[in-house]
């Protein structure tokens, strides 16, 4: 059983910097791709950042691309997220995803995704 831990949450000013990470264990992390999204309250779940399981392809939101960098660590069986230039509508609870397929291709989407962590808050002040 795939399991995913989210670390680095908290509150920061608007402008500040986060970095979140996600530790998983329970199977060959370095062979599926990762994904990072984000839900405020009331609103879908939504799409941040994937990584292809080489990280060697990087996939951004719109809202959050030049601010944001997804990253892996595969030798800790980590994936990170910097988020820089923080803004208020950041705001959310921000979910680490893992994609079921063995070498698949990192998805925007929360269906290409089968396990999922329990979600870090970050919550950005003006």
């Amino acid at each position: 059983q795939v399991q995913l831990v989210e670390s680095g949450g908290g509150l920061v000013q608007a402008g500040g910097s986060l970095r979140l990470s996600c530790a998983a264990s329970g199977r060959a992390f370095s062979n599926y791709a990762m994904g990072w999204f984000r839900q405020a309250p009331g609103k879908e779940r939504e799409f941040v950042a994937a990584i292809s399981y080489s990280g060697g392809n990087r996939y951004y939101a719109d809202s959050v691309k030049g601010r944001f960098t997804i990253s892996r660590d595969n030798a800790k069986n980590t994936i990170y997220l910097q988020m820089n230039s923080l803004k208020p509508e950041d705001t959310a609870v921000y979910y680490c995803a893992a994609s079921g397929s063995l070498y698949g291709l990192a998805s925007t989407s929360t269906s290409g995704y089968d396990y999922w962590g329990q979600g870090t808050q970050v919550t950005v002040s003006s």
